[in-house]
C-alpha cells in the first residue's frame, strides 16, 4: 500500500486480495471488518465517498491486520470482540470464539428460564451463553464455572461490561459447586481428539485445545456432566448441551440411563442436531 494518496477503496481492494491469495474464507467481508476496525467508517461513509484519502498512519494499520488475518489469525482475536445473542463479548486466545451453533443453545435455554431461576453454566469460557440469558430473561441468579481462570478472567470482564452480576468459580466440573440448580447448560470440549488436527487452522491453532477436545470418542465430557449433573439438579430441573451433528443419540442414551426424561433434540438453522435438552425428577 505504497503510493503519496491512499484512498478507502484502494486499501479496501489491495486488503481483500491479500485474503483471498492467502485462502481467507469471506475475505472480502473480514477486509471490510477489518477497515470497519481500523478506520471507524460506516459502509454508508464508505459508499459516499470511497475515494476519500486515508492517512498514511491508517493505511498501515489496516496493512498489519490484514496480514495478521492473511496468517490465519480468528478475526475475532484481531478485533477482540465478537457479537452473540446482539451483544458484543470479549474474545481472546483463553476462551472459544462464540459461534452462532452456540446461539441455538442458548434460545432453548430461554424458553425455560424464569425470573427467580438459578442457572449453572458449566465450561463458562467467555460467559457468552450465561450472560446472554441473565441479560434476557432479568431475576435469574447465574454461576459459571471453568477449569480455566484465565478464561474466566475474561467472563468476568464480559459481565462486568455488559452489567451482569453472576458469581464465577474456578472448578474441573462440579467439583466446586455445592448448590443446586433450575438449568445446568454446558458447550462443553466435544471434539474427537483425532479430529482436531483436520479442523481449520484458525481453530485448530488459535481457540484453546481445552475447549476442543472431548477426549478419543468426544463424549467424555457428556459422560462427567451426565453422571454428577444429578446432585446438583433442582426437581424437574432442566440439563441442556450443545453436541456435535453426530452426537444425538449418544448423549440421548447417556441423559435417559442417568434418569433424565422429556429428552429432546433440537437442530440448528443448517438442519444439523445441535442441542439435547431434558428434565429430571428424583423419584
Amino acid at each position: 500500500m505504497s503510493g503519496k494518496i491512499l484512498t478507502l477503496q484502494m486499501i479496501y481492494k489491495e486488503g481483500a486480495e491479500i485474503l483471498e491469495h492467502a485462502g481467507i474464507s469471506d475475505a472480502k467481508l473480514d477486509a471490510w471488518y477489518l477497515l470497519e476496525y481500523v478506520t471507524g467508517i460506516s459502509r454508508a461513509s464508505y459508499f459516499g465517498d470511497p475515494k476519500r484519502e486515508v492517512p498514511k498512519e491508517q493505511a498501515e494499520s489496516y496493512r498489519e491486520v490484514i496480514l495478521r488475518r492473511a496468517g490465519h489469525i480468528p478475526l475475532q482475536h484481531i478485533t477482540g470482540e465478537q457479537e452473540f445473542m446482539g451483544y458484543s463479548f470479549l474474545v481472546n486466545p483463553d476462551v472459544l470464539i462464540p459461534r452462532q451453533d452456540t446461539e441455538t443453545l442458548t434460545e432453548e435455554a430461554l424458553k425455560f428460564t424464569e425470573p427467580g431461576m438459578k442457572v449453572l453454566d458449566l465450561c463458562t469460557g467467555s460467559g457468552c451463553i450465561l450472560i446472554s440469558l441473565m441479560k434476557k430473561c432479568h431475576g435469574l441468579t447465574g454461576t459459571g464455572c471453568d477449569i480455566s481462570e484465565k478464561a474466566l478472567k475474561t467472563a468476568r470482564e464480559n459481565g462486568r461490561r455488559l452489567q451482569v452480576e453472576a458469581s464465577w468459580i474456578q472448578s474441573d466440573l462440579f467439583e466446586q459447586i455445592s448448590e443446586r440448580f433450575d438449568l445446568i447448560v454446558s458447550n462443553p470440549p466435544y471434539i474427537r481428539t483425532g479430529v482436531i488436527e483436520e479442523l481449520q487452522e484458525e481453530v485448530r491453532l488459535h481457540d484453546p485445545w481445552i475447549a476442543l477436545d472431548g477426549k478419543k470418542d468426544g463424549l467424555y465430557f457428556y459422560r462427567r456432566i451426565i453422571a454428577e449433573s444429578t446432585g446438583y439438579i433442582r426437581d424437574n430441573g432442566a440439563l441442556m448441551f450443545e453436541i456435535g451433528h453426530d452426537q444425538a443419540e449418544d448423549v440421548v442414551r447417556l441423559m435417559e440411563e442417568a434418569g433424565y426424561t422429556q429428552i429432546r433434540v433440537k437442530k440448528d438453522l443448517a438442519g444439523l442436531d445441535r442441542v439435547v435438552t431434558g428434565r429430571y425428577n428424583k423419584e
